[in-house]
Formats: C-alpha cells, structure tokens, sequence
C-alpha cells in the first residue's frame, strides 16, 4: 500500500562474512587435517552429496539462483483412503469416509478392489454432497463406465477429485493398447469440470517397488509423454491441452527428508519443459496437482509405531516440497484390520503440520538454500537423463519391461544395504526390541496372500518374525513342525550378510561373502520342537514338500503357500526325500545365529 513503510533490509554487521575457504579450513581443523571430501556421500541414483554447501553453489547452477516455485492454488489437503473390497459395495467405506470429512479430512480417495460397477455411487450421492466433496477413485476397469455414473449422480453439477485407472497388469497407467476410447470418453466427460484430473500419472508404483527418486520421476514424465502423444484426438474433439489439463501426479514419498523435497520441486521444473515440448504453456507445470502418499516401500511390521515417525517426516516432506495433498497411511496397516485409533492418528498428522506448524504457509520455502537448490537441480538433470533414455528405448508402454528391470535392481540394491546395516531400518536391522509382543499372530500374517511381500524390509522381517514363532512354540513346548518360505535367490543373500554381519559385528561396513546357490533356489525356515534350521531347495522341491505335506494330487492347480505345518515325524521325512539343504555361514548352524538376532 502507498501508505506502509519501506522493509528495512536485514543483515547483521557485527558478524563478518564467511568465505568457503574460511569453511574449509574450520572442517579440516575439526577433522584434525583429514580431507573434508572423505564426509561426501552419494544417494543411490549415484549423487554425491557435499559435506557443506555455500552461497557459491548457487552461483554455479545453469541460469544462476531459480526463481521460487509459485503459491499453491489452496491449502494442502488432507486425503484419507478408503479400500473397498473385491464383492463389496463400499457401503461400509463411504459411511467411513462421511465421519472422517467431519473429523479433519478434507477428500475421500476410495480404492475399488473389485468390481467398480458395484460401487454404490446412490449411497455416495445421499451421505456426501458430490459437487462438494473432494473425491479421489481408483479403479481396475470401466473408469469411463463410473465415471458416467457419478456425473448422472452428481446432478450435472461439476465434480472435484481426481479419477485413477490402474489395470492389474499395467499399473503404472501407461497401457493404452485397449484403453484409449475409455480414457478418452474420461477426458471428455471431465472437461467441464476444472477441479476434477481424469487422468493419472502413477508415479506411486515406482516408488512402492524399491525405485530410486530420478527413476520416479523420469518414469512418471515416460507415462505423462506417452498420455500426451496418444489420447489427442481430433474426431473426438480430443486436444493435447485437453490432456494436459487431465492429469494429476501420485508419488510414495518416503523418508529420506531433503532428497524427498528436491524431487518434489523438481517435479514442478520437469514438468514444465515436458510440457513445452508438446507446444504448452510452461505454466500448467505450476498447477499440476499432486497427491503424495506415505510410502508403502519404507513401512515395518516390527516394531510398527516407528511407522508413525517415518509418515511424519514424509508429510513434512511433501508439505515443503509443494504437493497440494497428502494421504498419510495408518502406521499398522500392513497387518490390522481398518480401526479408529490408527486412522485418526494418520488423519491428524498433517493437521498437525499444517494447523499447528503452518508448514504450508510459506511458498516453495527450499527456495534460495545452497544445498536444496543444488540437490534440486542435480535430481532434475538425473530424472531427465532417465526420463531420455526410456524414451529412446521406444517410451512406455513398449519400453516397460526395462523399466521394471531397472527398478528391481534398485529394489534389490536396497535390499542388500538394509542386510549389510549400510542402511538403518530402526527396530528392525538396528536397535531392534528384542522384548517386542506382536500385536498380530506371526503365523497367520506369514500365511496372509494380503501380506506386501514387496517392501524393503520384507527379507529382514520374515526372518525375524519365523524366528520369533520358533522360540514362541518351543517355549509352548508345542510338537509340530513348521517350514516358512523366506523367499527366492535374493532372499538368500540377505539372510546370509545378516547371518554375516551377526557373527562380525566389528566389521560393519565389510562385505559378505555371496553364498554360492543356484539361482532358483527358495529360502526356507525349518522349525522343529528341538531346532531351528535354516535352509534351501529348488523351487520344485518346495512345491513338492507342500502338496504332500497338504495332501494336493500333482494335477491339482496348486498355490505354493508362504507357511506349511505338520507334524515333526511327517515334515522331517519330507524334508529328507526332496533333497532340503541346511544353510551354514563359516560353521555357523541357524540356532545359534538366530538367538543372536533375537537378542538372546
């Protein structure tokens, strides 16, 4: 206003500057004349991260300093998720949901499991308002069928929300052999509607399998490339701008925290030259909404409320970074039931953030530190350079299976850094509570087809969690046998570093010996009333112990099960017939390395 003062600049003339050579010789002071480079450090895409970063690093960017991300359009939102069951009509679910808006959620995200034709969208319609009520779907098939079905319920009034299609096969949405028409008529129906994204980009299942954060957000722009290039359609009346103005962006955001927020903004940056390629104004990059998830990747069984500190450096995460909505997960829903204690924890926790820490106050407030502007721009350059390479590989979907590839290696590198100890999973390959009483039935979790067997902590969990059930059942003095599948090749190296790194705790940071298996050989934990033994065997072998132990004729189609129970004498022989090799690591036998890792 023409009448307010004029901001006085701030500076502090009684502290000198401090140059970067000034800097570097207090670090070799405190590190008694050793090179400061030995503190540098590399995230997994390969980054190296300084030990301390000055206003010279900005100076160094292509372009100097970047100017701050834009407002967000409104506050950050607070999503809870909702998963209707195969065979259910979400009755249950929407009621759930109704509660939750009248106790600090702002949308509803609804994850149809089954069927989205059963969804009743006449109960949605009585207990919400739907042009007023922020409303995200996720769907296997008919996204145009719900679609349709959801205007007719609306009462022609526009919806907010978003609409994601994730077919079983292809579930980072970048299928489009058989689904062209469906997204399209999607497009269509949603044009009217300005707070509503009929298209998803997934980038969520990348990082839900283990992919570093350049893979994510390259293969997410693969998929934002390949919506853009094929759904315009001009006899449908089908534009580019069209699309763009469709989509929305998923991403697991897990706990690393600074990398975490570079890629967030440098999703926006990204975004905006993809954008410019397909002839759009940059300008849509800054209103891309973006839903960001807690990540299923990093969540534990043990020790499971440190889940509640993981989910909240996460939303923090996601708030500085600029995503305009949030969906926190339950921290124990890997193995409860839905119930009211965890989801509203999960509910008020970015509350929290965003009510009493007013986290999402401040406009892109990264902007302008040397290393968040750094590590930005490095992840950006990273992300394009996977991003290039998959498009010259032919895109997505034809490029797929590389991609896949690529993340599975990434999955795997992590799997080996969390059983060497170079990556901490506090409580459970460091600090565990060797006390710990599981709020859920071992034996029925390790038997569960619901169970995510795809998390980084899997290997490391199974095992502790048969050990557990071992000295459970010998101290119950309990007479069966039970055998546990621990899981393939990949599986067996872990356990043997941790076996490893058990019996060397001196030598942390060493790498163990690879045992020499044959590559299709599964893991396998035998527990007897008397021992323990760890083991292998052909997958074959496996599938055999279990249809006799299950009494399944050979012609029978059979699921090969996570857990198997029998009776010693029986489970035994069996063993012994199809050829079941004992695990050893330098003379070691199982027992006594698993007491070690159960702290007894």
């Amino acid at each position: 206003m023409p009448d307010s003062p004029a901001p006085t600049p701030v500076s502090f003339p009684e502290f000198s500057p401090v140059t970067t050579a000034n800097w570097l010789a207090q670090l070799r002071r405190e590190l008694k004349g050793a090179d400061p480079a030995s503190l540098r450090w590399a995230l997994p895409e390969g980054l190296p991260v300084e030990p301390f970063y000055h206003r010279e690093a900005l100076g160094a960017l292509p372009g100097g300093p970047p100017p701050p991300l834009p407002p967000r359009p409104a506050p950050v939102r607070n999503v809870v998720a909702l998963t209707v069951p195969a065979g259910e009509d979400g009755r249950l679910q929407i009621g759930r949901g109704a509660d939750a808006l009248g106790r600090g959620a702002d949308g509803l995200h609804f994850v149809l499991a089954g069927d989205p034709a059963r969804f009743s969208v006449e109960a949605l319609a009585e207990q919400l308002p739907l042009a007023d009520t922020w409303l995200g779907l996720t769907v296997l098939r008919g996204p145009d069928v719900l679609l349709a079905r959801l205007a007719a319920a609306g009462g022609g009034r526009p919806l907010r929300g978003f609409l994601r299609f994730t077919p079983g096969v292809v579930p980072e949405g970048a299928e489009l052999g058989g689904f062209r028409s469906a997204l399209r008529q999607c497009v269509a129906l949603a044009k009217a509607w300005p707070e509503f994204r009929a298209l998803a980009v997934n980038g969520a299942f990348w990082g839900n399998r283990g992919g570093t954060l350049s893979q994510q957000l390259g293969f997410s722009l693969n998929t934002a490339a390949a919506l853009l290039a094929e759904l315009p359609d001009e006899t449908a009346g089908i534009t580019v701008a069209d699309v763009a103005a469709a989509l929305h962006l998923d991403v697991a955001v897990g706990p690393s925290y600074f990398p975490e927020i570079a890629r967030l903004r440098a999703t926006r940056r990204l975004w905006a030259t993809l954008l410019h390629g397909f002839g759009l104004p940059a300008e849509g990059a800054h209103t891309l909404p973006i839903l960001a998830l807690t990540s299923t990747w990093t969540q534990t069984t043990l020790d499971p409320h440190t889940n509640l500190l993981r989910h909240t450096t996460e939303t923090m995460s996601a708030l500085l970074g600029g995503a305009d909505a949030v969906q926190v997960a339950p921290y124990d829903g890997l193995y409860a039931a839905p119930n009211e204690r965890s989801a509203r924890l999960a509910r008020n926790l970015p509350l929290l953030l965003r009510d009493e820490a007013h986290l999402d106050w401040v406009a892109d407030p990264a902007a302008g530190s040397y290393y968040l502007e750094t590590l930005t721009d490095e992840l950006a350059r990273a992300a394009w350079a996977e991003f290039q390479a998959l498009e010259a590989a032919g895109g997505l979907p034809a490029a797929r299976g590389r991609a896949l590839e690529l993340v599975s290696q990434a999955g795997l590198d992590k799997f080996k850094r969390i059983a060497t100890g170079q990556d901490v999973i506090i409580g459970t390959n460091r600090f565990q509570n060797p006390n710990e009483e599981f709020d859920f039935d071992p034996k029925k979790l390790l038997r569960s087809r619901e169970f995510d067997t795809t998390r980084a902590t899997y290997p490391s969990e199974v095992l502790r969690l048969a050990t557990a059930l071992h000295f459970e059942r010998r101290a119950q003095q309990e007479q069966h046998a039970t055998l546990v599948l621990l899981g393939d090749a990949r599986v067996n190296e872990d356990i043997a570093a941790a076996f490893w790194h058990v019996l060397h705790p001196e030598q942390p940071g060493a790498h163990p010996p690879v045992p020499a298996l044959p590559a299709d050989t599964y893991s396998v934990f035998f527990s007897t009333p008397e021992a323990a033994m760890l083991m292998y065997a052909t997958h074959g072998q496996f599938e055999q112990v279990a249809r006799v132990v299950q009494q399944t004729p050979g012609d029978a189609v059979f699921e090969v099960p996570s857990l198997l129970a029998s009776d010693q004498a029986t489970l035994q022989e069996a063993v012994r017939v199809f050829g079941f090799q004992e695990f050893v690591v330098e003379g070691h036998h199982t027992e006594d390395v698993l007491a070690r890792l159960q702290g007894r």
